[in-house]
């Protein structure tokens, strides 16, 4: 008996080789061009850069990390940044 082939919950193979924007748990958020992937939503990224939370006046709001591999059971966000738009949150009480 044959098992059937599991499949990747999430379809990555349209944005190998294309700028993506991932979120940790934690918050830490980086860019970078996604150059591989697997099932459990590991991801190698190449030209990463992580976007800074509190930066102190004067200093970088990135910082370069080159190649990385993100470990999928850390991330709670995968966006690609073309088309990325930030919107308010509904769900907080406006003042």
């Amino acid at each position: 008996m044959d098992k059937p082939k599991r499949e990747a919950i999430l379809d990555l193979a349209k944005y190998v080789n294309e700028r993506i924007r991932v979120k940790f748990t934690g918050g830490r958020e980086v860019t970078g061009v996604l150059k591989g992937y697997d099932q459990l939503l590991n991801l190698v990224l190449d030209e990463v850069q992580e976007n800074l939370q509190a930066v102190p006046e004067g200093q970088p709001a990135t910082r370069n990390l080159g190649l990385v591999v993100l470990r999928g059971p850390t991330i709670t966000l995968l966006s690609p940044v073309d088309g990325f738009e930030e919107i308010a949150n509904p769900f907080v009480a406006q003042e």
